[in-house]
């Protein structure tokens, strides 16, 4: 099991604001390619914003895609908050190691990777998911606490750390996933908590449960977050409270790919909370993330307005895995070849448009 010295500090550095002259000049482009401004919608919002966070016009397209799947127990879905036995994490971790996973057969179709970590789940699972495991399971958030301090600086430290590994060794765009029995509800306490929102609005049917269920979940979820309130300023000791490893690890992930400035796309409603809290670690880095979908959880659409950013895609989706942010990657992969692909009106010998129909609005004034 991973470890760190006691109440050593989690550091990160500065997250630095995207390339703001080839976002100038990803707009300008956009303005001479052969079509009238604005025609391709948001395809033309998200070429810019990948310019941008390149630093280069035109963008370069994707060459090492990679999901990364946090996995991990938690010790509140033991009290009847899930459809599922907490038996499903560590059979999906095979699952996924075997490739027989939906976010395999979407990666597979899009020409991504697939890497799944074992942070905390309940089972023995292979030495090669689970070298930076924590423990196993994290504590029932509605009575007690999901991790230690020196656990939950370990579970950030993690995440911080396989970031810097997938950026070192090539990966180009980064896909956050998640996997465990129970996790909607941490992460429906951490969206409770960041936003002031009343427990009901953000508890939703997670794998499909029924009323009971349903009824024992937002009780739990109200309970974890009286617990959360005290330690709202600290996002570390927020994690260890109202997390688990999972979750920190996830936090840990995604505030170091914007400090490393590396775009991510965001999955569902898990990964969401984890960004909320990423956001407290490096505020700022919500800058280098875009949202893949909309979850059809209700805390969904609360992580979105929370974080300003809007979904690629809304098909009601709530798998979780990082498949919902797949399912996304060829609409993003499709705006970088239009922007560095298509000809522009000088290049076709094509006619441009007049001043008055050139002025269209800037991509960059709609929040993504």
């Amino acid at each position: 099991m991973s470890t760190a010295p006691e109440n050593t500090p989690i550091r990160f550095g500065a997250v630095h604001a995207p390339d703001e002259q080839a976002r100038r000049q990803a707009v300008a482009r956009q303005e001479q390619l052969t079509k009238p401004a604005g025609s391709l919608g948001r395809l033309e919002e998200l070429g810019v914003w990948v310019a941008s966070r390149q630093g280069s016009c035109p963008p370069r397209p994707f060459t090492r895609p990679r999901v990364v799947i946090f996995a991990g127990d938690h010790g509140v879905a033991e009290h009847g908050v899930s459809a599922y036995p907490s038996e499903v994490t560590g059979q999906m971790v095979r699952n996924f190691l075997d490739g027989g996973a939906a976010v395999n057969a979407l990666a597979r179709a899009n020409g991504a990777t697939v890497r799944v970590l074992d942070m905390a789940v309940n089972a023995e699972t292979p030495q090669v998911v689970a070298a930076r495991k924590i423990r196993r399971g994290s504590g029932a958030i509605d009575r007690e606490d999901a991790l230690t301090q020196e656990q939950a600086q370990a579970a950030v430290a993690a995440g911080r750390d396989v970031a810097d590994e997938e950026i070192d060794s090539g990966a180009d765009l980064l896909i956050a996933g998640d996997m465990g029995i129970g996790n909607t509800t941490p992460a429906a306490v951490l969206i409770a908590a960041l936003t002031g929102i009343e427990p009901v609005a953000v508890v939703g049917r997670g794998t499909g449960i029924d009323d009971n269920a349903w009824m024992r979940k937002t009780a739990a979820i109200r309970d974890a977050l009286r617990r959360a309130r005290p330690v709202l300023d600290d996002p570390v000791a927020l994690l260890r409270t109202s997390g688990g490893a999972d979750i920190a690890a996830l936090a840990g992930f995604l505030a170091q790919a914007a400090v490393r400035r590396t775009p991510v796309l965001l999955d569902g409603v898990v990964v969401g909370a984890a960004a909320m809290v990423a956001e407290e670690l490096t505020p700022g880095a919500r800058q280098w993330w875009l949202a893949g979908h909309r979850s059809a959880e209700p805390g969904g659409t609360l992580v979105l307005e929370h974080l300003d950013l809007s979904p690629i895609l809304d098909l009601e989706l709530r798998l979780g895995e990082g498949s919902g942010a797949v399912t996304a990657l060829p609409v993003l992969s499709a705006a970088v070849h239009v922007l560095a692909e298509m000809a522009t009106f000088g290049e076709a010998g094509v006619g441009g448009p007049t001043p008055a129909e050139a002025t269209g609005p800037d991509p960059e004034d709609q929040e993504l």
